[in-house]
């Protein structure tokens, strides 16, 4: 009997939308009810369904449940309403999923369907089988994984060790992928490396569906690592790998590890970095009449690795949008951590990311307070990466509106309880004259004086991440480089409207998120094959010839080039995505 049926019937069909002729060709006739509807009567009933849930949760699982049932109908919903059901499916409900995931697992897929990879560190011994094992719904040998998104649970958003629970994640983001870049569903991955957890809560939790077990140390957590990337690339040798919520450590030593030689990126540090590169590359424009680009004070409060990685992303839009060395650039930042400004002379021993930005001209003078290092610096911008809620207060906000016409300020720690300050008090503690950009979403506010809306700029990564991924796979690059990295967030910064621009925006409408995937796609695959990495025959043939014209991003090549991304998105309205009549042909094995 094939993949695609369980008792006898086919699985994942969407059962009332099924045509008279083919209920009858898989004897289905009489078992689903008479009426045939098409996917707008089907997408009208499940929003109905949907909105009447009175919790987030209960909405989180029932689109699980719905995309493990019928993935046409989940797509075209979260497409067409994109804007009400992302926060939903990721952040910020995805972290009540991950706190009960071993709760409510039971209740997001039906029994033998696969919601995503589980790999043990007792699984070493027979890594690459069970890899081999998986199998989504529904599956095609066709259809073998072009990404794959890889955690091991232990620095879940802003709620740490969440261990086995932390699988919720991959999945979220790869319903992204699927959403914004349209990425095959059959086509991803979601991964969860369980190495056990230091979250007491966890193992002491009788439901927790985890090995139960401290971390494993370090000895025992790069060789498996290790094993699992080899396991994976010698079934899959052509997979993405993006590395998510890893802790701060292990997720810059994997970077550095593989970055060169494994066809792999870091969302936490690249994919954050570039998003807020996009918006801060908008925000300098929008200021640069007060402030020269190069005269930026620019103050990070939080000094883990994505604030580490945004920085270095910032780096290089001074390098190569105005002719700084790295050392001129590196200049122009400070980090803030628990014990004050990140300095050389400090006392402590700096973690190893932390020492590349730390200050070697105080003179000797520490700063503790994140009001001493305002004083002391007279930062034109502050970025917030702290998970420390309301750090910036009425105090900081009001004394950065003393020194700036218009402070720029990117409160970016997520989930909302932990953003150092909410969009309602930068606006009002500035007079309305903040730059604002913040990683959880907030509503828009009117302004009183002049009735108009204000709406908040936010530096999600699912404005980069997708686009940067689609066009890796299209191009295949033998690795994802920096240049490809700030291509997406240069490509981002300039994929806003007339319109859009007009009303200092920082980011383009998240409705647009699909149009501005493939122009970022485009841009990753020009630099790629500008870099001479690519690796498609057909995309290095179709892109060399117009080379220079495609860097400009700009003409009827460049536009071109948009198009032919777009028509190989997947799409839940592509009738031949979901060839129910073929499974007529397949009913012959039903008898």
């Amino acid at each position: 009997m094939p993949d695609e049926c369980v008792n006898g019937r086919p699985k994942n069909v969407p059962r009332t939308a099924t045509p008279l002729s083919t209920r009858n060709a898989l004897h289905l006739t009489g078992i689903l009810p008479p009426a045939v509807e098409n996917l707008n009567q089907q997408k009208k009933r499940a929003l109905a369904q949907l909105r009447a849930k009175s919790s987030s949760l209960e909405k989180y699982m029932f689109l699980a449940w719905l995309r493990n049932t019928n993935v046409r109908l989940f797509y075209r919903l979260v497409i067409d309403e994109f804007e009400e059901l992302a926060p939903i499916i990721y952040t910020p409900t995805v972290g009540n999923a991950c706190l009960e995931y071993s709760h409510i697992y039971p209740f997001l897929v039906p029994s033998g369907v696969p919601d995503g990879l589980y790999l043990s560190i007792d699984d070493l011994p027979n890594l690459t089988q069970i890899i081999k094992n998986y199998r989504p719904n529904p599956f095609s040998e066709s259809l073998t994984p072009q990404i794959a998104v890889i955690t091991d649970g232990s620095r879940i958003l802003g709620l740490g060790d969440l261990g086995v629970n932390g699988m919720a994640i991959p999945i979220g983001k790869l319903h992204l992928y699927v959403a914004g870049a349209g990425i095959d569903p059959r086509r991803t991955l979601p991964i969860i490396i369980d190495l056990g957890t230091d979250n007491e809560k966890n193992l002491n939790d009788e439901f927790y569906l985890g090995i139960r077990k401290k971390r494993v140390s370090d000895d025992e957590f790069y060789p498996f690592i290790d094993a699992v990337l080899k396991a994976l690339t010698s079934v899959y040798p052509d997979l993405l790998i993006q590395f998510e919520d890893f802790s701060s450590k292990h997720a810059f030593d994997l970077l550095t590890k593989y970055r060169d030689n494994l066809f792999c990126f870091n969302d936490d540090i690249q994919g954050t970095g570039a998003v807020i590169l996009s918006g801060f590359i908008n925000a300098v424009r929008l200021v640069e009449k007060d402030v020269h680009p190069t005269k930026h004070r620019i103050l990070f409060f939080g000094a883990g690795s994505a604030s580490v990685g945004v920085a270095k992303q910032l780096l290089e839009f001074f390098k190569i949008e105005h002719g700084m060395s790295e050392e001129e650039a590196k200049k122009l930042v400070w980090l803030v951590d628990t014990k004050g400004l990140v300095t050389c002379d400090r006392g402590d021993e700096l973690a190893s990311h932390k020492v590349y930005f730390a200050r070697s001209d105080n003179e000797g003078h520490q700063y503790k307070s994140l009001m001493d290092v305002i004083e002391y610096i007279k930062p034109t911008v502050l970025i917030g990466l702290s998970s420390a809620g309301g750090a910036f207060d009425k105090t900081v906000l009001k004394r950065m509106t003393e020194l700036n016409k218009n402070p720029i300020i990117f409160p970016l720690s997520d989930p909302e309880v932990d953003a150092e300050c909410t969009f309602e008090d930068a606006i009002r503690n500035t007079n309305n004259r903040v730059i604002f950009a913040s990683g959880t979403g907030f509503p828009p506010l009117v302004d009183q004086a002049t009735g108009k809306i204000l709406y908040p700029g936010q530096g999600n990564n699912m404005y980069i991440y997708p686009g940067l991924g689609l066009g890796a796979i299209l191009a295949h690059p033998d690795k994802i480089t920096e240049r490809q990295i700030y291509a997406s967030a240069s490509a981002l910064a300039e994929s806003l409207t007339k319109e859009e621009f007009d009303q200092n925006f920082l980011y383009p409408a998240i409705q647009r998120i699909r149009r501005v995937s493939a122009e970022i796609a485009a841009a990753v695959i020009v630099t790629s094959v500008d870099e001479g990495l690519a690796r498609n025959p057909e995309i290095n043939s179709m892109v060399k010839k117009d080379l220079q014209e495609l860097l400009s991003r700009s003409g009827e090549k460049w536009q071109a080039l948009v198009k032919y991304v777009e028509e190989r998105m997947w799409d839940p309205n592509n009738e031949e995505a979901f060839p129910t009549e073929s499974l007529i042909e397949k009913s012959k094995f039903l008898n």
